[in-house]
């Protein structure tokens, strides 16, 4: 039986790891937790046993630098251990700052933004020929969608139809320098996505309930178009402290934060 993910858990572990490594990217962290939860607990299909089992659903995490909420969950799953956690970011640890493919469950070394979705597209289209009933989630970030193999991965899965391929955008209107209409201006991702000829479909990127519902609809059309789920999402979503402030990005936790931290998210 699969897991039931508690995003304050699982972000109390993200804060735990943080601290322990003296770490940046809460905030892109934190805005994904509800993504990640939906995904491990009722979404894909994987062996709890083994996290290489050839059946598997593939996640791909494209925004790397988010990577500890996909560490927490993998923690609760079992495939990496306390000491892991603990040892965050430390000399020797197996745990990197950025998804890293030797880590169970980590399906790709990511980070490098823009090329995650390439490679969960050959994923899905690999899937897809063998007919063997894997879908294939990428996450991305809002900002990552200025870079254009982006576009270029999106127009292939159009062009392959392929329907066991789904891009989730966690949409928290910030990047590392600024917000994402700073930087630059997407104007509307569903509209976008749609040029694309994916389905796609908007939702609030922190409510379970909606993600899940929003991802079994799409994954349950299969008419031979990718599908896209733009998630509208808070940076830092869950410490006020955090929420919006895009400093948290490269910002560190010091020991005052950190207590705070844990205070807001049940856990001290």
């Amino acid at each position: 039986m699969k897991p039931l993910f508690q995003p304050s858990a699982l972000r109390r572990t993200v804060v735990e790891m943080a601290y322990a490594g003296n770490a940046v990217h809460l905030g892109c962290a934190f805005s994904i937790v509800e993504l990640v939860s939906a995904l491990y607990a009722r979404q894909m299909r994987y062996d709890l046993s083994d996290p290489d089992d050839p059946g598997r659903d593939y996640l791909v995490l494209s925004k790397g630098h988010g990577v500890m909420a996909q560490y927490a969950c993998l923690h609760q799953l079992g495939w990496i251990e306390r000491q892991d956690i603990d040892g965050y970011f430390h000399d020797g640890s197996r745990l990197k700052g950025l998804s890293d493919a030797h880590v169970p469950g980590c399906e790709v070394t990511s980070g490098s933004l823009g090329h995650g979705l390439s490679v969960g597209v050959g994923l899905a289209l690999g899937a897809s020929r063998r007919k063997a009933g894997q879908n294939c989630y990428v996450i991305v970030g809002d900002g990552e969608m200025n870079e254009g193999p982006v576009w270029e991965g999106m127009l292939f899965a159009a062009h392959a139809k392929l329907d066991n391929l789904m891009v989730i955008v966690d949409a928290n209107g910030f990047q590392a320098m600024g917000t994402t209409d700073e930087v630059m201006a997407l104007g509307s991702l569903r509209a976008k996505f749609s040029a694309f000829d994916f389905d796609v479909l908007e939702v609030d990127g922190h409510d379970l309930a909606a993600i899940s519902a929003a991802m079994d609809q799409l994954m349950t059309t299969k008419n031979g178009k990718p599908k896209a789920l733009v998630a509208k999402t808070v940076k830092g979503k869950g410490v006020s402290y955090m929420e919006n402030i895009n400093a948290w990005h490269y910002s560190r936790l010091n020991a005052v934060q950190y207590e705070q931290a844990l205070r807001e998210l049940g856990g001290a």
